[in-house]
């Protein structure tokens, strides 16, 4: 049988199909996960020490090596993100407060804005871009896990982030990054980890879900995932454009959600006690938003291809 396959061809299915297995155990065999011991660890309560190994994982994988153009486009893409995801945050909650506006709270909407998928990214800039843009991945990868959003909270005065609850979560991958650097084997060692932990900790993460929440996260999941492509993927590509590189297109391929940012809710709640009301209904947003965003990004920058190459023959012909 070609389960991974089959899983692989889900969008965001390594993150989406075991976080639906844990919801459907949660949801129809809720002890089944409560028996203790390593099961209770692994598959009810694990995913935020899985998720620490991961984050380290993905640390190792940024090369101080990138310079130039690939580092100067990975800092901009970033940094566009997190502006974009902390403004809107900003905005819903001095406007509507903590419980937001159409069903999205200001948790969701910057956990949601300020990731990318990294993968999805180097895919798109690889198919239509240059080696520079794919290059910008890794500075684009610091943006996976819950610092940035742990960052426009604390910043924005949105919800309480002690400064030492920053440190904590910025020093896997810090840790992860010098080990990187100073020996290209522990990069490679570490690499599949990127992959090999999503599914490990998105199965706890579905676990602590139901499918009611899920269901109800649906008209609201999917809008999410729409104002994510539509803000940060326009805003990826009118940045590239102000900026003149060859390929503006690819901007718009950080329009999307990583999927390990449906652990960010669960992160910042165990920081801030306040955000455990709405921590569940937004990691199930997210979820559906992950999808949602898979789907229309390659849509978007496809779009934007055809219009860039076709007014580059106007611009040859003139």
């Amino acid at each position: 049988m070609n389960i991974l396959q089959m899983v692989k061809k889900v969008p965001g299915g390594l993150m989406v199909i075991p976080l639906l297995l844990g919801a459907a155990i949660n949801t129809f065999f809720p002890q089944a996960l409560e028996i203790g011991g390593f099961t209770t660890h692994l598959w009810k309560t694990g995913a935020l020490p899985i998720l620490g190994v991961f984050l380290f994982a993905n640390g190792a994988q940024i090369s101080v090596k990138q310079a130039g153009m690939p580092l100067y486009k990975g800092a901009m893409l970033t940094l566009v993100k997190f502006l974009i995801g902390a403004g809107v945050g900003v905005i819903v909650n001095r406007i509507w407060g903590p419980a937001g506006v159409l069903g999205l709270s200001p948790l969701v909407l910057i956990a949601a804005l300020t990731n990318s998928n990294g993968g999805l990214y180097a895919a798109l800039a690889g198919e239509y871009g240059d080696s520079t843009d794919v290059g910008a991945v890794s500075i684009l990868s610091i943006n996976d896990g819950p610092f940035f959003t742990m960052l426009a909270f604390g910043a924005t005065g949105i919800a309480e982030i002690p400064f030492i609850a920053l440190v904590a979560t910025i020093v896997p991958i810090l840790a992860g990054f010098i080990l990187g650097n100073m020996d290209e084997e522990i990069r490679k060692f570490l690499a599949p980890a990127t992959v090999i932990m999503i599914p490990f900790f998105a199965f706890p993460l579905g676990a602590a879900l139901n499918f009611r929440q899920l269901i109800e996260a649906g008209v609201p999941g999917i809008f999410l995932g729409l104002i994510v492509t539509v803000l940060t993927g326009f805003g990826g590509y009118f940045l590239f454009k102000a900026m003149k590189v060859k390929n503006p297109q690819i901007g718009a391929a950080i329009g999307t959600s990583a999927g390990n940012s449906v652990a960010t809710p669960a992160a910042l709640a165990a920081v801030d006690p306040s955000l455990v009301d709405i921590a569940a209904t937004a990691t199930a947003q997210i979820a559906a938003a992950i999808i949602v965003t898979a789907i229309l990004a390659p849509l978007l920058v496809s779009w934007l291809d055809k219009r860039e190459k076709a007014k580059k023959k106007v611009e040859v012909a003139a």
